[in-house]
């Protein structure tokens, strides 16, 4: 979930041009989330192998991946490492909503109900240790690389761009903001379509761009003044942020004070979270992470691939075939400009 920014800093769109021969951080475990709530059947039961186990994630990761190969853009996936303690609070909050809309999920099928029981069902999606290690397997077939931080991996990706080892974070969470990056792409891998909220309409998912520098200046904020705002409006430490304060009313209490000590004796400020305000901000500041790591693209392991996906979990044999040749064929034709990461 993250923070929200939408009502405060504007986004630019990008289009996939715009970011040829371009290296970006992929925040796996959001992305992965993102293939687990929306590949699914009409009824919104997740794709499966015969086995009963859920595929989507592999499927999204998949097919999505190479299609960024096809455009010359190459992604590094940089999965979570350890919980933080602060997340406590929020991850027992997902698991119980998880748990409702899954039952909501159920009775709507059960009742024909099937628009609505896909709604429902993209908000009951659960990530397992399996599907992480599988997701790992595949990029290891595909030559992908990956990284393990040592705990959220939204930071470690922003550490990777501000040392200009990738160009871009690649997230559905501001929160990358909040840690740093320098840029964030927002869509990289959605396609399709998306509802306008209150109307009969839908608009296509494109990517956008979000530069950090230009958006503090827009704002005319520093970084951890950002990150005083995301707290009042809530983060993934404290969920819901402070009662009454939104966006706009956040950025003017944050132009009234001098320091985040004075900011908390305003009227308004009324903490009912467990984790330390100031323990939140400095995890944003300064998170657990590693520097200097580097890493490399592989070739395809073809045989490897078909392994994973079809011998292990009954993928169509034809449409794994045909990408496997077109993701051969994208890196061949690329294959000059992958030792240049940015």
């Amino acid at each position: 979930m993250g923070t929200n920014f939408g009502d405060l800093i504007e986004t630019e769109e990008l289009s996939f041009e715009e970011m040829n021969d371009k290296v970006v951080a992929v925040d796996a475990m959001n992305t992965l989330y993102q293939f687990l709530s929306i590949i699914r059947q009409q009824d919104g039961t997740p794709l499966k192998d015969s086995q009963g186990r859920v595929t989507s994630h592999l499927s999204g990761l998949f097919y999505r991946t190479v299609k960024l190969f096809e455009n010359n853009i190459k992604p590094v996936y940089v999965y979570d490492g350890e919980t933080p303690e602060l997340k406590a609070e929020e991850s027992a909050e997902r698991r119980k909503r998880r748990e409702e809309a899954k039952a909501e999920w159920k009775r709507l099928k059960e009742e024909g109900k099937l628009k609505k029981a896909y709604q429902k069902a993209t908000q009951s999606a659960e990530m397992t240790g399996d599907m992480i290690t599988e997701s790992k397997k595949l990029l290891d077939a595909m030559g992908v690389p990956y990284l393990q931080a040592p705990s959220e991996g939204e930071a470690q990706a922003a550490q990777l761009n501000r040392e200009d080892t990738v160009w871009a974070v690649g997230s559905q969470d501001w929160d990358s903001l909040l840690f740093g990056a320098d840029r964030m792409v927002k869509n990289l891998t959605i396609t399709g379509r998306r509802k306008v909220p209150g109307k009969q309409q839908y608009r296509e998912v494109v990517p956008e761009k979000i530069e950090l520098q230009h958006a503090l200046n827009e704002l005319g904020i520093t970084r951890e003044q950002l990150v005083w705002i995301g707290i009042m409006v809530g983060t993934d430490y404290n969920p819901g942020g402070i009662h009454g304060i939104g966006p706009k009313t956040a950025i003017k209490l944050v132009d009234a004070y001098d320091s985040f000590t004075e900011l908390q004796e305003d009227e308004k400020w009324e903490w009912e979270h467990d984790a330390d305000p100031n323990v939140i901000r400095d995890f944003f500041m300064d998170p657990p992470i590693e520097e200097g790591l580097d890493f490399d693209f592989q070739d395809p392991d073809e045989e490897r691939i078909r392994e994973v996906l079809i011998d292990e979990h009954d993928f169509s044999e034809d449409r794994v075939n045909s990408t496997v040749d077109r993701l051969v064929d994208a890196r061949q034709e690329r294959q000059s400009g992958l030792d240049s990461f940015v």
